[in-house]
């Protein structure tokens, strides 16, 4: 079971700034995807919404806004 600190919070918040700016410089959501993989990071697409995993280990960070995803 994992614990959550303060910190993951402080992560997870700095992450999706940088997701956010990312998004914002990509011209379409395959382009964003890309440039997120360059970063370590990967958008999966669930039946509940998207996804931010880590990459090699897809391990989820957060889910997405669907404004993002968009």
């Amino acid at each position: 079971m994992a614990i959550i600190t303060q910190n993951d919070a402080f992560i997870t918040a700095e992450v999706m700034a940088l997701i956010t700016r990312e998004r914002e410089r990509a011209l379409s959501f395959r382009e964003w995807k890309h440039r997120l993989t360059g970063f370590g990071y990967h958008v999966r697409d669930t039946e509940n919404g998207h996804i931010l995993e880590t990459l090699p280990h897809h391990v989820k960070v957060c889910s997405l806004p669907p404004e993002l995803c968009a």
